[in-house]
């Protein structure tokens, strides 16, 4: 283990060029969490490239020359012995040991209960963070967007090896009940969806307990691999369900809805801006701490939004509703109303300026 240790003390950290996220690693001791292809191996090495190369020990725990029992008693003696300041475990996992070092950086999918690490949860890129790797700013960009998603490795993938590419990822990371779940997710993007419904749909097609899809159906909601939205004031109706990425629809299934995928969307923007919001069943999106209501309408006009804001208006009178904002493609502009300040922004213009 001694051996292998000093292989990866010596071996030199290499980065392809790296774009600047919005989250980022100063002097303080983290734990990183994200989903497989998220950035969080790039994000920690382009750190420690900042540093003194003799200053830090970059591991990958997923390397199976990794005897724990064994790794564990040269570690700490080995960190000493070098001086190691900065020690980063990626794909972290609690059979690996941790030694006494000044900075302490971890990487996993698995969140651990850890005080003493501030923790950074690391999402698929937003719109602005896409645009980074974009060569024009206009109307070609949200297309590209639309096309590849938000993994920042997509970007170098040639497209008839995309879906693939993400499937083979998904199956690295995943076991093949959650994989299936996901699936069925990508399938229901977007929709009123309980674990309880996947169970159903799921047992018909292969042997499964119905505790075992429920932790399986939780450990994706904990990696973040979906997400759930609740009703607002219903806290045990049943959750509207988004992916952590809209490149899985294409990847995991054959059904086609550019509506939802353009509501998912909208949802990830505000997930990722921090915002808290709820939905009801004629609201896509409810902002309470700004009485706003968002409504994701790819292809609306001034009279189908006016016909929308008739079947709201109970909505908007009872939560005193300050703002709608209708999420287009590239319609923009704004129409009258008793109440509510109400806005078309295409979404380029909705996102960069939320962010």
């Amino acid at each position: 283990m001694e051996i292998l240790l000093e292989e990866f003390y010596n071996t030199d950290l290499i980065v392809e060029k790296f774009h600047p996220r919005k989250a980022f690693i100063d002097e303080k001791s983290y734990q990183i969490n994200g989903i497989t292809q998220s950035g969080k191996t790039k994000l920690l090495k382009s750190y420690l490239l900042t540093q003194k190369k003799n200053s830090y020990l970059y591991i990958d725990c997923k390397d199976i020359r990794i005897q724990p029992s064994e790794f564990n008693k040269y570690l700490k003696p080995f960190c000493i012995q070098n001086k190691i300041d900065i020690l980063v475990l990626d794909n972290y996992h609690e059979a690996i040991e941790f030694a006494n070092v000044s900075q302490l950086l971890i990487a996993s999918e698995n969140y651990f209960p850890l005080d003493y690490l501030t923790p950074i949860t690391l999402y698929p890129l937003d719109y602005e963070e896409f645009l980074a790797y974009e060569h024009k700013y206009d109307s070609s960009a949200l297309n590209h967007f639309f096309k590849l998603g938000a993994l920042p490795s997509m970007h170098k993938i040639n497209q008839d090896e995309r879906n693939l590419y993400i499937q083979r990822s998904l199956r690295a990371a995943l076991d093949d009940v959650e994989l299936d779940i996901l699936i069925y997710c990508a399938k229901a993007m977007a929709q009123k969806i309980s674990a309880y419904t996947i169970y159903e749909r799921l047992k018909n097609m292969r042997k499964i307990s119905k505790d075992k899809l429920y932790r399986s159906y939780e450990a994706l909601i904990a990696k973040k691999y979906i997400h759930q939205l609740e009703k607002i004031n219903h806290p045990k109706a049943t959750k509207k369900l988004y992916l952590c990425d809209i490149s899985f629809k294409a990847a995991l299934s054959t059904e086609k809805n550019f509506a939802k995928l353009f509501e998912n969307m909208i949802f990830l923007e505000l997930l990722k801006s921090g915002q808290e919001c709820f939905y009801d069943d004629t609201i896509d999106f409810y902002i309470p701490s700004k009485g706003e209501v968002i409504l994701g309408m790819p292809f609306t006009d001034e009279r189908t939004l006016f016909k929308k804001l008739e079947s709201i208006e109970a909505f908007i009178f009872s939560y005193q509703i300050r703002k709608v904002i209708a999420v287009t493609m590239n319609k923009e502009g704004s129409i009258s109303h008793p109440f509510s300040k109400v806005e078309m922004l295409p979404f380029d213009i909705w996102a960069l300026g939320d962010s």
